[in-house]
């Protein structure tokens, strides 16, 4: 396992291994059955750093016989791994969970120069992403039989949480630590096994993670890193009967295709696909706090995030003072290298991304709206995307009817609950929305009303190990975290004896 060599972006000539306290933490090789796997350097994917392009390093692009080989693995542990007592399985997730916290600060730099995310934010997924270990492994202490009231004479019966086998988990580039632990902590505290193919742009989280579990005395074939070419490897996943159970995170275009292909062998599915989030402020709200909770919710990881506000509504008693305070405080926004301290707003991930950018920018404009601030490419580069306000939006533009991915805010004014209702609700997607109101029976009613998996009323911040993250609608199926996260993972089986000597 040798370090890849980089120039970080910030420190011309000087390499990630000048500080990695952990240069182990950073490995060009999947992880396939407890083995380091490495391919011909014509067979490998190039990793860069989305800041400036520069190389971070190389990993391989496996063909179907060594994802096969990763299930044959997979399949090889179960019996053992799913045999083992709940209590045992727990306590090796919680030691692999207290080595991320001790090597936080190693995590967070390899995802930042992977990901391009401010180091706070990285390291703050660190923490996100490690409470799913302990989280899952107190869940799975707590699995127990569960008794039925009978309906029938002289008979027992009983429910029984029992591992559904080897599960892919195929995960994003905007979280690529914490979506990973989301799934794999559920699924290995039930007893199931995993082959996990994380994003071709941020594959060295997810070897990080390798890296630990093996440490953490996970024992082979239970946890399984893959990297290559997407389709490849997920119609793998997809076609091989032994895998039984499929976790996406990411696109809804794509999370079709998976149900598409997955269906033939009638694979046990979950999905947390595209958001569209609304943030609705009402008129009797301090302007400031619902200012600063659009920013929060609009802006982390520079827009990249399915729980990102994209559609804000302010009610229109406020809606100018309204748009003044949050386009001076969008004005304010440090953008620039994750490297540098007080960074807001980094790189995005790709072209495509600052594309549709410039397209919602463009169609908005044309449209009527006007552009507060922002509205172009950043001059630090390709990928970065000015922090951008744009009023009013209107039905029929594109940032009204598509997930924009980016730091582009767009606002518009309503003026009655119903209404704002109506606009909200008036969408395929049903992930998350948001509520600033002061009126308790206004809440109530629109936490009632909004078609959404998760709604958050006066705050931003609602995830974490205890929460059934998830959507409705095109927004994904099952719930991820929480005491309903193993659902994804596990079958329930009925057990009725009989109680006659």
């Amino acid at each position: 396992m040798s370090p890849a060599k980089i120039s970080l972006s910030s420190k011309s000539g000087e390499t990630i291994t000048d500080y990695l306290k952990n240069a182990g933490l950073l490995v060009e090789t999947a992880y396939i059955n407890g083995q380091w796997i490495k391919t011909p350097a014509d067979q490998v994917i190039t990793v860069t750093n989305p800041f400036d392009g520069s190389v971070i390093g190389t990993v391989p692009s496996l063909d179907q016989k060594a994802v096969t080989d990763a299930i044959d693995g997979a399949e090889a542990a179960f019996a053992k791994w799913s045999q083992l007592l709940p209590h045992q399985r727990a306590q090796k997730l919680r030691i692999w969970g207290e080595l991320m916290l001790a090597e936080r600060e190693d995590l967070g730099l390899i995802m930042t120069l992977e990901q391009g995310k401010p180091l706070a934010e990285s390291m703050g997924e660190i923490d996100y992403a490690a409470s799913f270990f302990d989280w899952f492994a107190g869940v799975a202490e707590r699995n127990a039989l569960v008794g039925i009231t009978p309906h029938l004479a002289r008979a027992s019966m009983v429910t029984v949480r029992e591992p559904v086998g080897i599960c892919a988990l195929i995960t994003p580039w905007n979280f690529p630590s914490a979506m990973i632990t989301r799934k794999a902590a559920a699924a290995l505290a039930v007893g199931c096994t995993v082959v996990v193919k994380p994003a071709s742009e941020t594959p060295f989280s997810a070897l990080a993670l390798a890296v630990l579990a093996e440490k953490a005395g996970i024992p082979k074939g239970v946890f399984n890193v893959v990297t290559g070419k997407s389709a490849v490897i997920a119609k793998t996943m997809c076609d091989d009967v032994r895998v039984r159970a499929l976790s996406f995170t990411g696109s809804t275009k794509v999370g079709r295709l998976l149900l598409k292909w997955a269906s033939p062998l009638v694979k046990k599915v979950s999905m947390e696909l595209g958001g569209h989030a609304p943030f609705i402020v009402f008129e009797d709200v301090d302007i400031d706090h619902a200012v600063q909770g659009a920013i929060a919710a609009k802006f982390q990881t520079s827009g990249q995030d399915c729980l990102a506000a994209n559609r804000i509504y302010i009610h229109h008693d406020i809606l100018d003072e309204f748009i003044k305070r949050f386009t001076k405080a969008v004005g304010e926004l440090k953008v620039g290298d994750g490297m540098e301290p007080g960074t807001e707003i980094g790189p995005l991930m790709n072209d495509g991304s600052v594309n549709k950018c410039i397209e919602h920018v463009q169609d908005a404009i044309r449209k009527g709206a006007v552009l507060h601030v922002g509205g172009k490419v950043h001059s630090l580069g390709k990928l970065f995307f000015q922090p951008t306000v744009l009023a009013p939006m209107t039905p029929d533009m594109l940032i009204a009817n598509e997930e924009t991915f980016g730091p582009v805010a767009a606002i518009t004014g309503f003026s009655r609950e119903e209404d704002v209702i109506k606009l909200a609700n008036a969408t395929e997607y049903g992930l998350a929305a948001y509520v600033y109101t002061k009126n308790g029976a206004r809440a109530a009613r629109m936490a009632g009303a909004l078609e959404f998996g998760m709604i958050a009323i006066n705050r931003v911040k609602m995830t974490g190990g205890p929460v059934p993250f998830g959507g409705v609608k095109q927004s994904g199926l099952g719930r991820e975290g929480g005491e309903f996260g193993m659902d994804a993972f596990s079958n329930i089986k009925f057990i009725c004896s009989s109680l006659e000597s």
